[in-house]
């Protein structure tokens, strides 16, 4: 038993074919089955079913799977651990950021913080929260860059800034002040199902389709910040916004857009990661470079005020 066999056995599963799982390992088909018999043969218990095309694993070859991904996970930390002792910052960084934040926070510090580690293979992707969390749970990400808090056992959370809520409607312009309580007559657009912002403000004014029917008769629900911006504009509407999206308004657009009084609505942006990350120099290092470049942009919050959580509990 060896950690290639470990490796072998997770690339059949993941891609169901014994030709193309060998291909990916640099390795021939035959010697790759022979290895995969080997090790069925020591445990006593069959992990694929050969006559299933895709090949298929057994159910006891799935409770195999889930413990030889726990073990690959930790072979792998004890890599990374060793690596991070020495001073060595090799290999890949995945990664992944929540659309509502990623297009307005990343230029701000992604490269300088890129070229503190030459040697680093930064992988970054935009997901959703709750994606985010499943593949930081299996190992596939490193790093998430999201709304907090979460309040998951398995994932470690570090703050990095507050960062307070705008009100942004076209039709009119407000005054540049406004309370909370002026959001319960407006038909607001919002993100659509499975962007945690959704939910922000979903919480903040309790507007849903049952409750709050637009004027309309179509119900919208933006994909990205970008596009929700392009079609308040052009249905003369109203949404809410957060700050860093707000900083390259042109002068008509900004005209549009009114803070609140306190209480003020915001919402908290941190790292996650896995509560076994041991790539703590890499990770220390994001949340300095985040913190340096953010903080002259933010606003000071008044900590009295209303912070809205990414999930409705």
């Amino acid at each position: 038993m060896n950690i290639q066999q470990f490796q072998y056995i997770l690339a059949v599963a993941k891609y169901k074919h014994f030709e193309l799982a060998a291909e990916k390992c640099c390795i021939s088909q035959s010697t790759l089955s022979t290895m995969i018999s080997k090790f069925e043969d020591e445990i006593g218990v069959k992990i694929f079913d050969r006559k299933k095309k895709p090949v298929d694993l057994t159910l006891e070859g799935s409770l195999i799977l889930e413990q030889l991904k726990v073990i690959t996970n930790h072979i792998e930390q004890l890599h990374e651990l060793t690596k991070e002792i020495k001073g060595e910052i090799t290999g890949h960084l995945n990664l992944s950021v929540i659309p509502t934040i990623a297009p307005f926070l990343l230029p701000l510090f992604l490269q300088e913080f890129a070229s503190q580690f030459s040697n680093l293979n930064i992988v970054v992707k935009e997901e959703t929260t709750d994606e985010i969390q499943k593949k930081l749970k299996l190992r596939e990400i490193d790093i998430g860059i999201v709304s907090i808090p979460l309040n998951d056992k398995d994932l470690y959370e570090i703050k990095l800034y507050d960062e307070p809520f705008l009100f942004y409607n076209t039709k009119k312009k407000l005054n540049k002040k406004l309370s909370v309580n002026h959001l319960k007559n407006e038909n607001l657009y919002l993100m659509e199902e499975g962007h945690c912002m959704r939910t922000q403000v979903s919480e903040l004014c309790n507007n849903n389709s049952k409750k709050n029917k637009s004027s309309l008769n179509f119900d919208y629900k933006a994909g990205s910040i970008d596009s929700l911006i392009r079609f308040v504009k052009v249905s003369q509407a109203s949404t809410l916004l957060p700050y860093l999206a707000t900083l390259n308004f042109t002068k008509h657009d900004a005209c549009h857009l009114s803070h609140f009084t306190s209480p003020i609505p915001y919402r908290t942006i941190g790292l996650i990661v896995h509560r076994h990350f041991v790539k703590k120099k890499i990770l220390n290092s994001l949340q300095k470079s985040i913190m340096d470049n953010v903080s002259h942009q933010l606003p000071t919050i008044e900590l009295k005020g209303k912070i809205l959580h990414p999930v409705l509990s």
